[in-house]
């Protein structure tokens, strides 16, 4: 037997599988998807089994191939994960090992290193397995065994041991010298002692939306909806629905009914969610309605937590995924559903290599798979709307279905713009505008809860010397930084690098240019906002802030949400976070403390982003029996985006900005590719990307359609003290940049220190 080796060894320059003899006495254990030790180029190295075959490869004599020395790790994907990760390959002009690893166990690092050049290569391994704990039950002679008077430890076991089996470390932490206890009595046959494997990652939720009660009957919307998805799962073809539903229409109960479906038909499911904080409520509905059929995997979950729930699905025991977007690549054989929540979301594009969307993934796995793919949102991709529009694209069928309508009497909040400029102009120097202050007095009133959004987390956006101008900067980095008043402290939210500073009126305060005492803060926070709240509405009020500061620990979503849903009269105050798929029906209003925060970014995308946002987060009020009231406050209440979330009318922001990206070609009309060089060398840094362009405009030269702007610095020009240039591509729709980039890496000598990213169907700008 041999096999066909992809070496997990990172570099571009290896773009193929090797052919390896399989020892006799691994035939057994040496399947597809196990992660192999094997010898190359005179090291040893780690690599994964992508094929299996009886002959020997054509034009090679057997006797001349290597054996493979050691299985690291039992089979972790089949063949057609292998499938996927080529075309991932392909697609994103990343390394095959790299599309490989995204399929692996969590918590596996299987690696060869070596000190130096002079040293020998070692073989580092680090996986995590299961947990078996020592259980305690009674033996059929308990109930005729006496125990002796003075024997008060057995007999308190014993009684214990009555109402059922218990963990060994439970009964050590409840009853005092246990253990001798429980080995007398085993001694005696009275009890028994067995192990039972413990699985992790199952932590339960207080959120009163964490239960999915099923409805007496599904709207006109939900009924079409799953229509549509029914059809595309007979069809097995891996076409696509477009759920293109308003906020609060009951997305998530067609979901948990096309899943009952798939289910019956005993195939499963992957569901997609696009933020950690989304987990403990959407995992709490859909294990009330699937109970322990449910698999969790996201990256706030520890190492074995992860592992126990991926082997969950990999032994069969669990059909139903839910997770972020590394959820994609559970290995569930038999999908028969994907749903992808908030499609919109730019969190489903990986950052890293290789950096794939979520949604372009799963488009090629439903397809392999036969199943089909679901792809909901209020606040649908343009890329996605342009396929629907057009029926079909990458060989399956798009169609789009509206829910238009919220389930039972809600309806969906109205929408009143505040400009801030006349705000300031009579006399108002708060960061709340009148009618946002009687709004939320109003809801302290009446008992309710409001939702403040504002995506910027710290006290001030930066500090600015009054006297000479000088704004503090990270010295790694070309950003300024933002003033924590808490911590005291200023930080930089690219490295994460802090120095502590005091601010104007403190007398400490200096200007680290002039020496000069008026350091004062300039623009809003999430820390100020909370601040200023707390002094507005008094000491009964509970104001809950949630942004990257205050969710850093595990659970703290979780923590922070249930704080939330128990209190009765709450602010949440928070940044895009809690923008998305939350669902308290207390809550009736809804403020946007800056609606241009993202507006004005040097971004193609930024209007787009903040449609989406504004139009999501004014989902959040009036879910429930109470009429919700939204107020956004902005210094562009004329800018489309904003007017098309004020009347609720998508077409308003749609024709604007379709217009403006058909002119400039930007997607959905093309593809944006994003060439992205880096390191401390500034002068060979801008060399490698002039000659990367020189190669790439060759390249392209008779090639329709294809443009190449740059290279210029990236907007963020230093980040941990790497100079960053980069270079735009745009390319037809039906184009293939992953391929042609990859061939103009290939022609750019490698130097030490400089290093190169390819996104394909790039989000970042930046």
């Amino acid at each position: 037997m041999y096999a066909s080796v992809v070496l997990d060894i990172p570099t571009r320059s290896i773009s193929t599988a090797f052919d390896y003899l399989i020892p006799s006495d691994l035939e057994a254990t040496c399947k597809i998807g196990t992660t192999v030790l094997v010898s190359f180029s005179g090291r040893a190295a780690v690599g994964y089994v992508i094929a299996v075959v009886d002959h020997a490869p054509v034009g090679v004599a057997a006797s001349k191939i290597k054996p493979i020395e050691r299985v690291l790790a039992a089979p972790a994907f089949d063949k057609t994960s292998v499938e996927l990760a080529w075309w991932m390959c392909e697609e994103y002009a990343a390394p095959l090992s790299d599309c490989l690893r995204l399929c692996i166990a969590p918590g596996q690092s299987m690696r060869v290193r070596r000190e130096n050049t002079s040293s020998p290569w070692e073989l580092v391994c680090e996986a995590t397995g299961a947990v078996d704990d020592r259980w305690v039950e009674l033996a059929p002679a308990a109930q005729e065994f006496v125990p002796r008077k003075n024997a008060a430890r057995q007999r308190t076991v014993l009684g214990a041991l009555t109402s059922g089996s218990l963990r060994m470390s439970e009964l050590n932490a409840t009853i005092v010298g246990a253990s001798s206890a429980v080995r007398a009595l085993e001694a005696k046959g009275v009890v028994q002692i067995y192990t039972k494997r413990r699985v992790r990652g199952y932590d339960t939720t207080t959120l009163s939306t964490a239960h999915a009660a099923r409805p007496k009957q599904l709207t006109q919307g939900q009924q079409d909806a799953l229509a549509a998805i029914s059809t595309a799962c007979e069809a097995g073809c891996g076409d696509v629905v477009v759920l293109d539903g308003v906020t609060g229409s009951g997305k998530t109960e067609v979901y948990l009914a096309a899943i009952e479906n798939v289910r019956k038909q005993g195939r499963g499911a992957l569901v997609l969610v696009p933020e950690i904080s989304l987990t403990a409520q959407t995992v709490g509905r859909f294990r009330s309605r699937f109970g322990d059929d449910v698999a969790v995997l996201h990256s706030r979950l520890s190492a074995g937590e992860r592992y126990d729930q991926w082997d969950m699905v990999r032994q069969g025991h669990a059909h139903v995924v839910v997770g972020a977007r590394s959820a994609l690549f559970a290995p569930l054989s038999d999908v028969g559903l994907i749903i992808i929540d908030e499609e919109h979301e730019s969190s489903y594009k990986q950052d890293s290599s290789p950096r794939y969307h979520a949604r372009e993934v799963a488009v090629r796995l439903a397809k392999l798979r036969s199943g089909a793919l679901v792809l909901g949102s209020a606040t649908p991709s343009l890329e996605s709307l342009a396929r629907a529009q057009n029926g079909s694209y990458a060989g399956a069928s798009w169609v789009r279905v509206s829910m238009n309508e919220r389930p039972g009497t809600a309806v969906l909040p109205r929408v009143q713009i505040v400009d801030m400029a006349q705000q300031f102009g009579a006399g108002n120097r708060s960061i709340f505008s009148e009618p946002l202050v009687a709004a939320l007095h109003d809801v302290v009133t009446h008992g309710e809860k409001a939702v403040l959004l504002l995506n910027r987390r710290g006290f001030a956006n930066f500090l600015m010397c009054r006297e000479c101008g000088c704004v503090p900067t990270c010295p790694h980095c070309s950003t300024s930084l933002t003033y924590h008043e808490r911590t005291h402290e200023l930080m930089c939210h690219s490295c994460g690098r802090s120095w502590p500073v005091h601010a104007f009126p403190n007398p400490s305060t200096a200007c680290p240019h002039c020496g000069s005492r008026y350091l004062a803060q300039f623009g809003v926070g999430t820390q100020r906002v909370e601040d200023e709240l707390a002094m507005l509405l008094g000491p009964d009020v509970d104001i809950i802030r949630m942004d990257a500061d205050t969710t850093k620990g595990k659970g703290s979503h979780q923590r922070l949400l249930e704080q939330f849903d128990a209190s009765s009269c709450a602010v949440l105050i928070g940044t895009q976070m809690i923008a998305k798929g939350l669902d308290f029906p207390e809550v009736t209003l809804v403020g946007v403390i800056n609606a241009d925060t993202t507006l004005k970014l040097p971004d193609f995308r930024a209007a787009e982003r903040t449609y989406n946002l504004l139009e999501q987060v004014a989902g959040r009020a009036g879910r429930g029996a109470k009429p919700g009231r939204v107020i956004v406050q902005t210094y562009w209440a004329s800018h489309p985006a904003i007017q098309s979330v004020y009347r609720h009318d998508r077409k308003v922001f749609l024709e604007s900005e379709l217009l403006d990206r058909k002119e400039a070609q930007y997607p959905p009309y093309t593809r944006l590719s994003n060439v992205i060089v880096w390191g401390k060398q500034e002068r060979v840094v801008k060399q490698t990307v002039s000659d990367f362009a020189t190669v790439l405009r060759k390249e392209v030269a008779d090639l329709d359609g294809w443009s190449v702007l740059g290279p210029a610095e990236c907007v963020k020009a230093k980040v941990k003290d790497c100079f960053r240039s980069h270079i735009l591509v745009k390319s037809p729709v039906d184009s293939n940049p992953g391929s042609v980039l990859s061939a103009c890496a290939a022609q750019i000598k490698p130097k030490l220190g400089i290093n190169m990213a390819l996104d394909i169907d790039a989000y970042d700008l930046l």
